[in-house]
């Protein structure tokens, strides 16, 4: 080799040298933007997966506080339809308790009301000895409808008419006055 070739074979060199540290350099920085790309794809797909948790939770949060809602408010109606029931048992029962007061004064609606309440009793306790309490007041009606209240008894339990004693000692209290439906009077 003659000393003109040595300087172009150490540019042909340098030359070389400079191409493989581009192409180099080239691959480390096609890399690195492949790595920057692959890792901004895996940090944006753990934001929205955490933005998709957040957003699950607010709507269940949503949801709790629609349903404590709907029950807060369906509790609030239940309570209105049972206190409206309540007013009208109350009526019912106030306008029932002036009835009895008055059912008194007709003898033939009090003494069908005594057998009745007598049968119905009868229906109920399905004995075949009762012992039974009135009003002091109520002793002679009592008397008077106590055959034909066994016989409707008989009837209806299809069973022989009970016997049934009248109490004479122990009497239930006297009714209430007109001024105090529900006083007690025992």
């Amino acid at each position: 080799m003659n000393d003109a070739d040595v300087p172009k074979q150490i540019q042909q060199m340098c030359r070389f040298i400079r191409q493989e540290a581009e192409e180099k350099a080239n691959e480390i920085s096609v890399s690195a933007e492949e790595e920057f790309n692959i890792e901004k794809l895996q940090l944006l797909e753990a934001e929205k997966k955490k933005i998709r948790q957040e957003y699950e939770r607010k709507e269940k949060q949503v949801d709790v506080r629609k349903k404590i809602e709907y029950s807060m408010q369906l509790n609030a109606s239940r309570i209105k339809v049972l206190q409206a029931q309540d007013d009208v048992v109350n009526s019912m029962k106030e306008s029932a308790a002036k009835d009895l007061l008055n059912v008194c004064r007709d003898d033939y609606k009090y003494k069908k009301l005594l057998q009745d309440l007598i049968v119905q009793s009868l229906l109920r306790l399905k004995e075949p000895a009762v012992l039974l309490r009135c009003r002091e007041a109520d002793v002679n009606l009592v008397e008077s409808v106590l055959d034909s209240a066994k016989e409707e008894y008989a009837e209806k339990a299809q069973v022989h008419a009970p016997e049934i004693l009248l109490d004479h000692q122990i009497y239930l209290p006297p009714a209430p006055s007109h001024h105090n439906v529900h006083a007690l009077s025992w």
